[in-house]
């Protein structure tokens, strides 16, 4: 079952991060955007939600009610994928700040699209940025173990981290009886 483990930590390590380097990367590129409507609102929200949070009851609830995430491999992805509004305010500042807007200018009096723009533009010349991003989004999935502490109860979807906490908890309580 460790190889297992070490198969689903890697697993969900590389794909939450995919997935969460695009969904940062979009976030950041459109709030970065002049004349953006509601944009100020956007902005006040994601500095909002980054200060406050709804709590672990109600994050629970709405996981396992709604989303059904409870002993899924979604429930080690998910919740880690949500919560990413300080890498979303990096990203958005190194698009707004480090790069020149007469190239999106440019880009856009060619005929290109903001998906275009995002894609042959933004993405090739952030890439310190976003390999900052993602190195911290890695490391946060790969020390993960309260998302699978929460939300699984299969053994079998435990990731090395929550194996190595169930290690960890057995030898405290033999060592104090």
């Amino acid at each position: 079952t460790l190889i297992k483990a070490y198969g689903i930590t890697l697993f969900v390590t590389v794909v939450g991060t995919a997935v969460s380097l695009l969904i940062t990367a979009m976030l950041g590129y459109m709030l970065s955007q002049e004349g953006l409507p509601f944009g100020k609102l956007l902005n006040f929200l994601l500095i909002f939600t980054m200060l406050f949070n709804g709590g672990l009851v109600p994050t629970y609830l709405v996981y396992t009610t709604m989303f059904h995430i409870k002993d899924t491999l979604f429930a080690l992805l998910i919740p880690n994928l949500l919560l990413n509004a300080f890498n979303v305010i990096l990203v958005k500042n190194y698009f707004k700040f480090s790069l020149p807007a007469e190239l999106f200018e440019s880009a856009r009096m060619d005929g290109a699209g903001e998906f275009q723009v995002l894609r042959v533009i933004v993405l090739p010349l952030s890439k310190p940025i976003l390999a900052t991003t993602g190195l911290m989004t890695a490391i946060s999935y790969w020390n993960d173990w309260q998302n699978g502490m929460y939300y699984l109860n299969d053994t079998k979807l435990y990731s090395i981290q929550n194996i190595l906490n169930a290690i960890n908890t057995s030898v405290q309580f033999l060592a104090t009886n």
